[in-house]
């Protein structure tokens, strides 16, 4: 029962190549649905959870004001500071509920096994599961910008600054987080440029991997 963790670089198709090769696995594909289950476990909008997640910059008031009504022990006033980690007392960390119940949704699905799991840093989370393929997924900033562009139909700076802003949020994520460097080769078995090969043969490279560590 594979499973396979994509992170990439924003523009470089992750979550397109994440849905073909689940759809030639016959697999599940858990992307953008995790954030649907956080927010759904935190009892929270989606919205509120999506702005937290990679977004290391971010707090949302709300999200600790809730965490603070369940665990009536830690006062929550208007005044409370933005996440800036570490936190003296981590239980005060108004962004670790999401954290963990993030962890918790891609353990459960990596154990249930035959899943693709886009983001969230999968790669980190999942690295002492036995048999996990943990890919990475790049191109050049110049066809990644064109994607963004096309997709979201906005001009080539925005583009250009949409590709930055995203690139270095996911960095901070897993630094901060996972005290790692997000882009890092070494850390993924295989890392392939989507610019380069194109989609397609970008899942024939991950299908083939996958073939080969079942052997």
């Amino acid at each position: 029962m594979p499973v396979v963790t994509i992170a990439r670089h924003f523009g470089a198709g992750g979550d397109s190549v994440g849905k073909m090769v689940a759809d030639r696995l016959h697999a599940d594909f858990l992307g953008p649905q995790l954030i649907d289950e956080v927010a759904h476990r935190l009892e929270l909008p989606k919205e509120e959870v999506e702005a937290a997640d990679e977004q290391p910059g971010s707090f949302l008031q709300r999200l600790l004001i809730a965490l603070a009504a369940a665990s009536p022990e830690h006062a929550v006033t208007a005044e409370s500071p933005t996440w800036t980690p570490p936190y003296t007392d981590p239980q005060s960390d108004p962004r670790r509920a999401v954290l963990e119940y993030t962890q918790q949704v891609i353990t459960e699905a990596a154990r249930s096994g035959n899943v693709v799991i886009v983001g969230r840093g999968g790669a980190y989370v999942l690295h002492d599961l036995p048999g996990v393929l943990h890919v990475f997924l790049r191109a050049d900033e110049s066809t990644r910008v064109k994607a963004v562009m096309e997709r979201e139909h906005i001009g080539q700076e925005d583009a250009r600054r949409r590709v930055k802003q995203t690139d270095e949020n996911r960095r901070a994520y897993i630094r901060q987080v996972y005290g790692h460097t997000w882009d890092l080769p070494s850390h993924y078995d295989l890392v392939v440029d989507t610019g380069r090969l194109g989609y397609d043969a970008t899942v024939d490279a991950i299908l083939a991997a996958l073939k080969g560590r079942t052997r």
